[in-house]
């Protein structure tokens, strides 16, 4: 069984088309994670404060829970005519991304977890975090990241220019 992280961006897209042709005909669980609004709030910097009366938080989560089952579907169709046995699951994120991967990892026992990266290096990376980095340091099992088609495309070039000097 293979845990493929999900969430509807080019980077994802690519990392279950990577694991469709490493991996093919074997069973596969694509992931979305999403966030409940108390977690989001809980994030910035004001806290639960203001918002927290101005926001129906159950109307909110139902929301964010359908995107998350539709971005769920959407990657394990991809998963499939990748040639992918995939099922679909969401799972909510009560403290880090990384955590709820790990955790849903163990839960469907994952022999190997693929997730795309989005490629941020400097301050972004320390700014925004580093899902794929983060699950890198904490898993017990294979991690495969798939770069993002940009970066990977951007370090072809560069690599193929330095081997023709």
């Amino acid at each position: 069984m293979i845990l493929i992280c999900y969430d509807g961006s080019e980077d994802a897209r690519a990392a279950i088309e990577h694991a469709g042709e490493l991996l093919r005909g074997r069973p596969a669980t694509v992931l979305t994670v999403w966030p409940p609004f108390a977690h989001i709030l809980a994030s910035t910097p004001t806290g639960l404060g203001p918002m927290a009366g101005l926001a129906n938080m159950e109307e909110i989560d139902e929301a964010s829970h359908g995107q998350a089952q539709r971005h769920a579907r959407e990657g394990t169709e991809l998963a499939r005519k990748s040639g992918l046995k995939a099922t679909s699951r969401t799972c909510s994120q009560e403290t880090t991304t990384a955590d709820a991967i790990l955790t849903e990892a163990e839960a469907v026992g994952a022999e190997a977890i693929v997730l795309g990266s989005r490629g941020l290096t400097g301050l972004k990376s320390l700014l925004l975090g580093s899902v794929s980095h983060a699950v890198i340091q904490h898993a017990d099992r294979t991690v495969i990241v798939v770069p993002s088609p940009q970066v990977a495309s951007a370090r072809v070039h560069r690599h193929g220019a330095k081997q023709h000097a």
